[in-house]
């Protein structure tokens, strides 16, 4: 028995042995402060009139790091310093540099999620006007060491 192949029939044909597509993996948290590489820096922008609230769920967040018997947390709170610039942005924001050296592969670094997880009895409003103090979402940069100054370069192997 002879069956006709229409092209309609090849491309149904086609299809059924076509692998199925892969569904998608889910996107990460925009959110995140997640760093894959050995350092990191998060650059916050905090409205003028709000860095005292800013400041104040910083303080509470070290209160807690300083404090923790998590070993992962302990060795985050080794290598996290967060410096105050003297300099604002261009629209007069405060500038806040979270240095990361080195940075916890896999670990989140948002304060905000830190704090609601290792404060029990967190002040008021803290998380509400911490979130509120932010002139911009952090900026997130992942660093690999390209030069160490004190050093003598390698030679590169050709």
């Amino acid at each position: 028995m002879l069956v006709t192949v229409t092209p309609a029939l090849a491309l149904v044909l086609v299809l059924l042995q076509a692998p199925a597509p892969t569904p998608a993996a889910p996107s990460p948290d925009p959110a995140s402060s997640v760093f894959p590489g050995p350092a990191g820096l998060l650059l916050v922008l905090v409205k003028p009139a709000a860095t005292a609230d800013y400041e104040a769920l910083v303080r509470v967040l070290q209160d807690a790091m300083s404090k923790t018997a998590d070993p992962q947390r302990q060795r985050v709170a080794q290598g996290w310093r967060v410096f105050k610039a003297a300099e604002g942005d261009a629209k007069g924001n405060a500038v806040y540099v979270h240095v990361l050296l080195p940075a916890e592969p896999g670990f989140d670094y948002r304060p905000s999620l830190l704090v609601d997880e290792m404060v029990e009895a967190l002040p008021p409003d803290l998380l509400s006007k911490y979130r509120e103090a932010l002139a911009a979402p952090p900026s997130k940069l992942s660093l690999t060491e390209f030069a160490h100054m004190a050093v003598v370069p390698v030679a590169k192997l050709k």
